[in-house]
């Protein structure tokens, strides 16, 4: 990888991991199936006027539209907004990564390796702590946080839809399926924000919509969808998975350091301990136990 698109991966890895900084701040004004629902409306509007529909059956937009955008930013955003910190939602959404291969597993019938089962064992590990810490009430809402499993779930079954979608015979470029599946969770986000929310508040947020509720919803959909998942998926065009996907990992990294210094988020040392066995057991299904064993080998 050229250090130039080395650059433009790191910077989109910033962009993402602050994403959740930048939720935390939307949601100070509007509601979170409002602010979900918006965002994709931005994010397909115009752009779909000007990106070609992927030519995929649409059964297969549906369900990743309904798991990847709606379920998944519904939870999350919902989350958020009943007491998850945003730092720490960034590492438990990246629970996803299990899910996907348990699901993966049953549907595709793809074999766990060794050190799957490792990082996985040690993120449930990870996730319990993290339970205790919130049955303990250090700052993290048990709802809250259990919105954020769904969220991470909700984007494990979208990760199968991509597959399906990718192996399709007309596989469609990254951005077309970004628009287009943005469409598709608009109309079910009003509803839900209608339903649960209420008419009234809606009203009243669109009313008295402000300067950080605006420049959050930009940021959401231009910033880190349009251009964060445009430029990743160059990346991933470019050069092979294993060199740009595992950068993925230090999302959680730079989610947790903003929301510490720009939101005064503070984890106890059960959530930290519970934070690190997480971010090892993905380390653990991503590179096994390389740099240990080199260490070993050098010794």
């Amino acid at each position: 990888m050229t250090r130039k698109d080395g650059l433009l991966a790191l910077l989109v890895v910033v962009v993402w991991g602050f994403n959740f900084v930048v939720i935390k701040m939307g949601l100070h004004n509007m509601p979170p199936l409002l602010l979900a629902g918006l965002r994709f409306m931005l994010v397909a509007f115009p752009a779909l006027l000007f990106v070609a529909r992927p030519k995929i059956p649409f059964r297969l937009l549906l369900g990743y539209g309904l798991t990847i955008s709606f379920g998944q930013f519904a939870l999350l955003f919902s989350a958020i907004k009943f007491g998850m910190p945003a730092g720490l939602a960034s590492l438990v959404l990246q629970s996803q990564a299990f899910f996907t291969l348990i699901i993966a597993a049953s549907v595709f019938n793809e074999r766990l390796q060794a050190k799957q089962f490792a990082g996985i064992a040690l993120a449930v590990i990870g996730v319990l702590v993290l339970v205790e810490a919130s049955l303990n009430g250090q700052d993290v809402t048990m709802l809250g946080f259990m919105l954020t499993l769904g969220a991470a779930f909700s984007w494990a079954s979208g990760n199968i839809f991509n597959k399906l979608i990718m192996q399709h015979e007309a596989r469609p470029a990254v951005m077309s399926l970004v628009v287009w599946s943005a469409l598709i969770p608009v109309i079910p986000f009003l509803l839900a924000s209608a339903l649960f929310e209420g008419p009234g508040l809606m009203l009243q947020s669109l009313i008295e919509i402000d300067t950080i509720t605006l420049l959050s919803l930009v940021y959401l959909a231009f910033v880190a969808t349009i251009i964060g998942y445009g430029i990743w998926g160059s990346l991933l065009g470019r050069y092979e998975t294993w060199r740009v996907a595992p950068l993925s990992l230090l999302v959680p990294v730079v989610g947790m350091t903003s929301s510490a210094l720009l939101l005064g988020e503070k984890l106890t040392s059960l959530q930290l301990l519970g934070a690190f066995l997480i971010m090892a057991g993905l380390y653990i299904n991503v590179f096994g136990l390389r740099i240990w064993r080199r260490k070993l080998i050098k010794g």
